[in-house]
């Protein structure tokens, strides 16, 4: 996948109407974030302050955003690893919750809480939320904005923490780094090990799809569209373009007028979303190890159908979940074990680039 992320440079414009049809573009996604900007501000009435603990930040503090539901046994993994990382500070909202998760976040030193009984789909899947925390908490930090099941790595990353990775990124005036979302899953039915709170969930998760992976560039965002992976095989194969996008920018150098506008897909501005080689070479990237397929998406599927919350056409979706509720078994004879970074880099699913 990595060559062909390098088949898409930016093209000069070659004439007038394209270079006006390129400013209209930008117009219209200036004014497309001052909306979602103040949007967020609206919506920040809809977070209740459990604890608050930013006052503790240094200027130099990598942060990470985070909205979840019940993911009382995802937490305690998710926090060691970005702790590992050098992550000094976290940022959670906690959606309707009922399972500990929001005590076992108030209990934690290094995070600030909030919760919120409203409707995550129409905080834009709980983007209001975050970008609303990001303007007051973010501006001039390095940002991580994830979801619960996304462990973030990057070449190096065993050796290496993120501040080393930030401080390349600022030396070479770099203000965001891609990643592609991985999909990993076990060999056998899900349901067959059981995940408990703080395991390494790639015990259980050391498959994926290696190779069938389908890329686009986005010419009015300016981003590239990746689709595909086990889950487009498994639930979309008879209609791969309507599988989910597997593309995202979690890592950011925050400014206050910054706004995610599609999950962590894309942002405004669009040259945040640059993160891919546009003259031929490799940027750096990484990888978000997606840890979807624990025992806990057959027990969650059912739910979520009758929740409708996750996604903007939910009917798209039904034999998704439906299929999910069955406890299915997505490895294949094609299936790669994984085995870690380097052999994602070999594959071109994440690129070392100029970052050696």
């Amino acid at each position: 996948m990595q060559q062909d992320l390098s088949l898409h440079p930016s093209k000069p414009l070659s004439n007038a109407r394209e270079r006006i049809a390129n400013w209209a573009d930008a117009y219209k996604l200036r004014s497309k974030r001052r909306l979602l900007l103040g949007r967020a501000f609206r919506k920040r009435k809809q977070l209740t302050e459990v604890k608050n603990r930013a006052t503790r930040l240094a200027p130099d503090d990598i942060l990470l955003f985070a909205t979840v539901r019940n993911e009382h046994l995802r937490l305690p993994y998710f926090l060691a690893h970005y702790r590992r990382l050098g992550v000094q500070h976290f940022f959670f909202i906690s959606n309707n919750s009922t399972d500990g998760t929001s005590d076992f976040l108030a209990k934690q030193e290094d995070v600030s809480l909030w919760t919120t009984m409203h409707s995550y789909k129409l905080s834009r899947f709980g983007m209001d939320w975050v970008t609303w925390l990001q303007i007051k908490y973010a501006h001039g930090h390095w940002c991580l904005t994830l979801d619960a099941d996304e462990i973030f790595i990057y070449p190096f990353y065993e050796t290496r923490p993120l501040k080393a990775l930030t401080d390349w990124l600022d030396t070479h005036d770099v203000a965001s780094f891609g990643a592609l979302m991985l999909d990993l899953y076990p060999k056998g039915r899900l349901q067959t090990n059981i995940y408990t709170a703080g395991q390494n969930p790639f015990e259980i998760l050391n498959w994926f799809d290696s190779g069938n992976y389908f890329i686009k560039r986005q010419l009015k965002l300016q981003n590239l569209w990746v689709q595909g992976g086990v889950r487009a095989r498994c639930f979309f194969a008879n209609s791969p373009p309507r599988s989910p996008t597997l593309s995202k920018v979690p890592l950011v150098k925050w400014n206050r007028r910054f706004s995610y506008l599609s999950s962590t897909h894309s942002l405004l501005p669009r040259k945040l979303n640059h993160v891919y080689g546009e003259t031929g070479g490799e940027k750096p990237s990484g990888v978000l190890l997606h840890t979807k397929f624990l025992h806990l998406a057959v027990e969650g599927a059912a739910e979520e159908k009758l929740r409708r919350e996750h996604f903007e056409n939910i009917d798209l979706y039904q034999t998704y979940y439906d299929r999910l509720t069955k406890n299915p078994s997505l490895w294949c004879q094609t299936s790669s074990k994984y085995t870690g970074w380097r052999q994602l880099d070999t594959l071109g699913l994440m690129s070392k680039g100029a970052w050696i």
